[in-house]
């Protein structure tokens, strides 16, 4: 989890050096005027010591709008990392059977942006902004992965997920969750927002970002502090 004073930038290089140099919003900056990053990540599966990202995706709030203009995304070619339990480098293999979630094929993935940089494209767009992601383990996970990997440190950032917003709503509320009752496109409907196909890293991203100000709107908190990842 993060936490705010001096992060952890001991080893960083290149691209995570320099975000690293860009404050962020200090915990209780009102939310207003927090500047966010949503950010959808495809991958393989759900090991990142195994799988890898295939896309990533990424819209921008400022100010409580959506700034479609600073909206991002990239495929990612084919990682090479450790496999579990040995200490030979190999590459990963093809997308298998998750290509019938994300739709993205082996030749797609062969196209793809190096996973170096993808990352630079996505630190410079995250700098000095706070991450939002629904179930945001899965993007803090790999992304920190991916950023030790290429840049030597991982990835210390302010993450609010509306995941766990929705969850902590329902709770209060004595609604306990069950099955997919969290999942992004379900909670979306219940805050009467408009049904998007998922699985597109971009698509996916930007109906994060429409989520939590339908959230916010709903009073989930003031501050940043009041809706950080806990």
């Amino acid at each position: 989890m993060f936490r705010f004073g001096k992060r952890q930038a001991r080893g960083a290089t290149g691209a995570l050096a320099d975000f690293y140099r860009v404050p962020v919003p200090g915990p209780s900056t009102p939310l207003p005027e927090v500047p966010f990053l949503a950010v959808d990540i495809e991958t393989t599966g759900l090991d990142p010591a195994r799988d890898s990202v295939l896309s990533i995706g990424w819209v921008a709030i400022d100010s409580f709008l959506i700034d479609a203009s600073t909206s991002g995304y990239c495929v990612v070619n084919a990682d090479v990392h450790r496999g579990a339990g040995s200490g030979e480098r190999r590459p990963v293999g093809g997308v298998g059977h998750s290509a019938t979630i994300h739709g993205l094929t082996d030749d797609d993935i062969a196209a793809g942006m190096p996973p170096a940089d993808a990352l630079r494209m996505l630190l410079k767009a995250l700098a000095g902004r706070v991450l939002l992601a629904h179930y945001s383990a899965i993007e803090r996970d790999f992304l920190s992965l991916a950023c030790k990997r290429h840049f030597g440190a991982g990835l210390d950032v302010p993450t609010v997920d509306t995941f766990a917003l929705e969850r902590r709503h329902m709770e209060r509320m004595g609604t306990y969750p069950r099955g997919e009752d969290l999942r992004l496109p379900r909670v979306r409907e219940r805050y009467i927002l408009p049904a998007y196909s998922s699985h597109n890293a971009l698509t996916d991203a930007l109906a994060c970002a429409e989520l939590f100000l339908a959230q916010a709107a709903h009073g989930k908190g003031t501050t940043l502090k009041a809706v950080l990842e806990r």
